[in-house]
């Protein structure tokens, strides 16, 4: 038989980070805590960072009851309720490759999730293509340097009130970015190899900071957190409608069933002979969708 909890406060709060069994709620009361009951393990459902849950108290730590209901879910990471997904690049050492980048924005369009480019190290190098490829999109674009503090504030502003997602290749500045909003955190930052032109993962496990005004990042180690078989797993005839400058060029093609690469009289390459689309966006869909092809039936379930 349960404990009364009728003596004991029920809070509601946001897992801000799970480690080893335990799982740190922030409630309007603090951060506590919490271990998961054991309910859980029978029902197959895990707390995960992000998750909206009801918590039990006791004494300086508490339990996780119930999940509330989530909006989405990244499996890799095991992270829930995201609102923006920061999508970090560079054409500093380390340099982005767009494909890298648009394999991303697949995944949070999918999702539901606000894609928002944050383009680092401009101190180092301005990165004129990448932000030009990126504002054509219609997505948003923040230029910043976490050494001069460039555009931190309009990143703030973009995220602020919201829960997201540092995600991007290492060494790339995302812990340098975040130190910058949260400069009481110690998160650390890694050194990026002159000779291999990639940093050191400094992120090891998902946790969510705290930049006040109810405004919660957290940062990934790198973008092989983010599983790149999800991509491959999107259907094939998805694909067009993730690439949001795509869909004034969707329709009007001489076939209706028209995959818009190849095919004659197509719209979208019309377009994108025009220069209306850019060449790197059409060759990451092309890509994606190769890889969407070779999946089996199964796989897509």
């Amino acid at each position: 038989m349960r404990e009364d909890t009728a003596k004991k406060p029920i809070l509601t709060g946001i897992i801000v980070k799970a480690l080893s069994g335990f799982y740190d709620v922030a409630t309007d009361e603090g951060r506590i805590t919490c271990r998961a009951r054991g309910l859980f393990r029978k029902t197959g459902e895990s707390p995960l960072v992000g998750d909206h849950v009801e918590i039990l108290c006791s004494g300086s730590g508490g339990t996780v009851e119930r999940l509330l209901p989530r909006k989405n879910v990244f499996l890799r990471p095991a992270v829930a309720n995201v609102d923006a997904l920061v999508i970090f690049a560079s054409a500093a050492i380390p340099a982005t490759e767009p494909f890298m980048i648009d394999r991303m924005t697949v995944l949070s369009e999918r999702q539901g999730v606000e894609p928002i480019l944050c383009i680092n190290k401009t101190d180092l190098d301005p990165a004129d293509r990448l932000t030009r490829i990126y504002q054509s999109t219609g997505f948003a674009v923040v230029n910043t340097s976490a050494e001069t503090g460039a555009g931190i504030e309009e990143l703030l502003s973009r995220i602020r009130g919201r829960t997201v997602v540092f995600t991007g290749n290492s060494g790339v500045g995302k812990s340098a970015v975040l130190r910058r909003l949260c400069p009481d955190a110690g998160i650390e930052t890694g050194e990026v190899s002159q000779k291999l032109g990639r940093g050191r993962h400094t992120t090891r496990h998902i946790e969510f900071f705290d930049l006040g005004n109810h405004t919660y990042a957290a940062d990934t180690p790198g973008f092989a957190a983010f599983a790149p078989e999800e991509t491959a797993r999107i259907p094939k005839e998805e694909l067009q409608e993730l690439f949001p400058e795509f869909a004034p060029y969707r329709t009007g093609c001489r076939f209706p069933d028209c995959s818009h690469r190849s095919e004659p009289d197509c719209v979208l390459l019309q377009a994108l002979a025009a220069g209306r689309i850019e060449k790197t966006r059409h060759e990451s869909y092309c890509r994606l969708y190769a890889a969407s092809e070779q999946c089996k039936p199964w796989e897509f379930k």
